[in-house]
């Protein structure tokens, strides 16, 4: 589609590309976050990518992954459960969570896949990161061409040592944990590299990696608990934990390490549980890391057909399958961590009643932003009652306090990083509308790029010259958020200053026609969108199903290999 703006001014300075994941509806499919990927690019500057004059283009495309192509072509050999699909093929990669970019390269990620690289500019796909042998064995021994691999939503792109951190999970089933992998790529070749993290284990997942110039820091995101019961067909009874065991790892530790080699850890403890966590570049303090808490956010507690709402009524069918909302309001934290204890002070907190549903927030991840950040933008999504279930609430009886009687609106806020002080806050109007991803795009960027620097080395010389993503004052404050907004009524875009939120948007988008569109995860910022460097060596796919699609029926294993020939065509790739 190509939006119309229908309100305020569109500036000159708000350029590049604001990318977002979307999971595509899928008939069927019991938990809605389990849907293959789709990318969204929504181009700032009117009349490029395809726009006609004075239109801005939103550009969307499935993540035609190995795992999407193989769903396309034998949808019926696929069967959903309460932790997704499974099939003959092995599990799917769904790359639905989180776009990363990495210079003018671009990724989607999920919690349940590894990394799957796209063309930016036509959103088409690349190739998956690290071959599987590399990743060494699959979570479970399931079987199929597709591996069943457990690692993180938001791995980390490390500027300085022009590297992509991640991790795998393995699972301990005598334990009902999971053992934590440092995951290394160095973003050539086909190969990762992995530590085993002595004693870091895991109850729910590692959606979020985070780091400082020197130390990478790890967390177990425990708000969605893998409930085996529920597996084998019984009712959910799993709850999350009331807080996160933390990790840091020194990086230089790490890669004079063989691989394979167990790394030894600090561990640290952060409440309630966390989701997202992001810490400031320079460490020499200690590690300042901003955790986004999810209190009472169970993503295991999806809503079914024939739950009642909190407040005892059906509920609505359209939210089958959409995970239950927060039963209390959302926190977030600053702490200062030291690396050598684990000994964690607080130096900010903030939960309100207004917090409800904080999930999704934007920042400068410009390195010369991550070192001195100034203010972090978080979309609360308000209170809703409809979308929190009775059957949720009598798991959390314990620990439930009392609801709003009604739903509450929604907030774009900015926070005062270190205190985490509210500097600006803008509150929706209407209840009825969905904020998603806010996007942080930096003032006028390319005035101040110096294209001989490193990727993101904004450090010594000049400092009026910075790296791509450094604007003119990094840091949080000066530049742009943009916030999509969902509704019946169709999808808009809202465009706010950086430094004073609360006054409100100065710009909107609309599509053409009100034209909805599905829910949108995460995003991401990207100074331009250029073709992929076509030169790079990727993982084929059918460089890694040899051994495994001998197993499969002779039907199935044409249809892999007629996937495995497009991918390696360019023309039907």
């Amino acid at each position: 589609m190509d939006l119309v703006l229908t309100s305020g001014t569109w500036p000159r300075e708000v350029t590049g590309e604001a990318v977002f994941s979307s999971p595509e509806p899928v008939p069927g499919v019991p938990y809605a976050l389990f849907g293959p990927g789709r990318l969204c690019r929504l181009s700032l500057q009117p009349g490029t990518h395809g726009a006609p004059e004075g239109r801005f283009a939103w550009r969307s495309h499935r993540v035609d992954s190995p795992s999407a192509r193989l769903f396309g072509a034998a949808p019926e050999s696929f069967s959903a459960g309460p932790t997704g699909f499974t099939s003959p093929f092995g599990v799917p990669n769904q790359a639905n969570t989180a776009p990363l970019p990495w210079g003018d390269r671009l990724f989607a990620t999920w919690d349940v896949g590894r990394p799957a690289e796209v063309d930016p500019a036509t959103l088409g796909f690349l190739g998956e990161v690290g071959h599987r042998d590399s990743w060494g064995d699959p979570a479970l021994p399931m079987g199929g061409v597709l591996p069943f691999l457990l690692s993180s939503a938001h791995p980390v792109v490390d500027p300085e040592r022009d590297c992509m951190w991640s991790v795998k999970l393995v699972i301990d089933m005598a334990s009902g944990t999971q053992g934590v992998e440092v995951v290394h790529w160095d973003g050539t070749g086909t190969t990762v590299s992995r530590w085993p993290v002595r004693d870091a284990k895991v109850r729910g997942g590692a959606h979020c990696v985070t780091q400082s110039r020197d130390f990478l820091v790890l967390a177990d995101s425990g708000n969605f608990i893998p409930d085996l019961g529920e597996m084998a067909g019984g009712e959910r009874t799993a709850v999350i934990d009331t807080s996160t065991p933390v990790w840091v790892i020194r990086k230089d530790q790490l890669l004079s390490t063989p691989p394979g080699d167990t790394v030894e850890a600090v561990a640290s403890t952060a409440a309630p549980s966390t989701g997202h966590m992001y810490a400031r570049w320079d460490d020499g303090e200690g590690i300042q890391v901003l955790f986004e808490h999810m209190d009472l956010v169970d993503l295991g507690y999806r809503i079914e057909a024939g739950d009642l709402d909190s407040r005892g009524e059906p509920v609505d069918p359209a939210l089958v399958g959409f995970y239950n909302m927060a039963m209390a309001p959302n926190t977030v934290s600053e702490m200062l961590i030291d690396p050598g204890t684990g000994r964690a002070e607080t130096l900010g907190r903030l939960s309100e009643d207004w917090t409800h549903n904080l999930q999704l927030s934007a920042m400068d991840w410009s390195t010369e932003g991550l070192s001195a950040p100034t203010l972090h933008h978080v979309a609360v999504q308000g209170f809703r009652a409809g979308a929190v279930t009775r059957r949720a609430m009598q798991a959390y009886s314990d620990r439930l306090g009392g609801l709003p009687p009604e739903d509450t609106p929604g907030v774009l806020a900015s926070l005062r990083r270190g205190d985490l002080g509210v500097a600006s806050s803008y509150t929706y109007p209407n209840t009825g509308e969905q904020i998603t991803s806010p996007v942080f795009v930096p003032r006028d960027p390319a005035a101040h790029h110096d294209p001989a620097g490193r990727p993101g080395d904004g450090h010594g010389g000049d400092t009026t010259r910075r790296s791509a993503y450094g604007g003119t004052d990094p840091g949080g404050h000066d530049g742009f958020v943009v916030v999509p907004v969902l509704s019946d009524e169709g999808m808009r875009v809202d465009l706010f200053d950086a430094s004073c939120v609360g006054s409100g948007p100065v710009a909107t988008l609309c599509t053409p026609a009100g034209e909805c569109v599905p829910a949108l995860l995460h995003s991401a910022w990207m100074p331009r969108a250029p073709r992929a460097d076509s030169s790079l060596e990727r993982l084929r796919f059918a460089d890694e199903i040899d051994g495994h699609v001998e197993a499969l029926p002779d039907e199935l294993a044409r249809i892999v290999h007629a996937v495995a020939d497009q991918l390696a065509d360019p023309s039907g790739g």
